[in-house]
């Protein structure tokens, strides 16, 4: 048994096979599905086939320095996070809204002025598209702060670019700033993703701020971990098989239960389910991180540094330490650097080719820094057609639920909000 656990629980599971609810997967949705129902009551079982909570939010140690897996962030401004998180446990640290843009040989700020007013002058003045297009994204604000979630989300559909297409952007503001901010949330820069997402993602980032917890994005499904009893959470347990109201662990246990929930990606849940009709798998997007140490930042201030030339291979970076020094034991700066895509090269050639291209923003400073490691995120975020309207957003099948971010938005929300959709419909179920 597992350090903690209960004895008589385990012989309670292992004797008759029996739980209200088994939830399978413990990344964000799986937690926040698995609490939400122990919280009413239900006798849960919670299987991870990894070493630790958090499914594709994790953070790794590595030389003293906290490297989340792929750039990560969220909104505080998420509906989710704000119900079901403790922002004051987590330490939140906050980046400066809006970004430091190169483009044109030279860096330039663009700021939110309702919340940066001291920066309208320089935002405006910033030479990435007209001054039309500057009074465009007041007029963007306005209109996604005063239309609910479920107002967003029931919108006509169509692509990101489209939309922006529509609103009359020019395709300079379109290229040099949209491109490489949308594509750092997205993990693409073509801007095929859905309006709806896009509306939505911009009326967070105008009511809230972009946080990290101080210790890395791994607190935030170990706080949701540490709100179940650690007895009901089973790691290193990876399914075989979840069909007819049985599950069936690779070891060779196997649990029964009136509610199976499949809390992983759709191509696992297929798997699981033995549907062999499903010939298609998935489509993702991936993402590089390239991390390095340093003697000083080049920022020295908690901004997101974007490209705005187009070229290279550099998407955005952002210096770790100078949002939250917790992200180094040892004094030194942790530079991010976001790259789009899986790149054929190797990790060196990729790292060296970042270099080259940071030394034309920064100089010859760039040459001290040291490469920590290169995290190659291929199943980053899942790539949705279309996204679901809020009524649309679980589903349910013969042999289990299906609950993750593929079931709503591809995001922290997305993924905490199908979560709790998927418990609330197992208890109305069960009433």
């Amino acid at each position: 048994l597992e350090e903690g656990a209960s004895p008589a629980y385990f012989l309670t599971f292992m004797s008759t096979h029996d739980a209200d609810t088994i939830v399978i997967g413990a990344g964000l949705a799986g937690l926040q599905c698995a609490r939400t129902l122990h919280r009413s009551g239900q006798r849960v079982l919670l299987l991870e086939a990894a070493d630790a909570v958090g499914g594709r939010v994790r953070t790794d140690i590595y030389e003293g320095f906290r490297l989340d897996r792929g750039f990560q962030v969220f909104i505080d401004a998420y509906p989710a996070t704000r119900e079901n998180l403790d922002y004051l446990s987590l330490d939140l640290r906050a980046f400066t809204s809006g970004a430091l843009v190169w483009h044109a040989g030279a860096f330039h700020k663009i700021s939110d002025p309702w919340k940066h007013p001291n920066q309208l002058f320089a935002t405006l003045c910033a030479p990435l598209g007209s001054f039309g297009d500057k009074v465009k994204i007041a007029s963007l604000r306005a209109s996604t702060t005063r239309l609910s979630l479920e107002e967003i989300f029931a919108k006509p559909e169509t692509t990101t670019l489209l939309n922006l297409q529509k609103r009359g952007f020019s395709p300079r503001f379109i290229d040099g700033f949209f491109r490489p901010f949308l594509g750092g949330i997205f993990l693409e820069n073509q801007l095929d993703t859905s309006s709806r997402f896009f509306e939505f993602v911009f009326k967070m980032f105008s009511e809230g701020k972009t946080v990290v917890p101080a210790k890395g994005m791994q607190e935030i499904p170990n706080q949701l971990a540490s709100t179940l009893p650690p007895e009901i959470i089973r790691l290193n347990a990876p399914v075989e098989s979840a069909q007819n109201g049985v599950v069936k662990l690779k070891s060779g246990e196997s649990f029964s239960a009136r509610n199976i929930v499949l809390a992983v990606d759709a191509d696992a849940a297929a798997s699981l389910q033995n549907n062999e009709g499903r010939s298609t798998p998935s489509a993702w997007h991936a993402t590089t991180c390239v991390y390095f140490a340093a003697e000083k930042s080049p920022v020295s201030a908690p901004t997101l540094v974007l490209n705005g030339s187009g070229e290279g291979p550099i998407n955005n970076i952002a210096v770790m330490t100078d949002v939250a020094p917790e992200y180094s034991a040892s004094g030194e700066v942790l530079i991010s650097v976001s790259v789009l895509g899986n790149p054929n090269e190797s990790d060196e050639q990729l790292a060296a080719n970042v270099k080259t291209q940071a030394q034309q923003w920064y100089g010859n400073s760039v040459n001290d820094w040291r490469l920590l490691k290169v995290q190659r995120v291929r199943r980053a975020l899942p790539v949705l057609p279309s996204i679901p309207s809020h009524a649309e957003r679980f589903s349910n099948s013969e042999n289990g639920w299906l609950c993750g971010d593929f079931q709503a938005t591809p995001s922290i929300q997305g993924a905490m909000e199908s979560g709790t959709n998927v418990a609330q419909a197992i208890l109305e179920n069960a009433g």
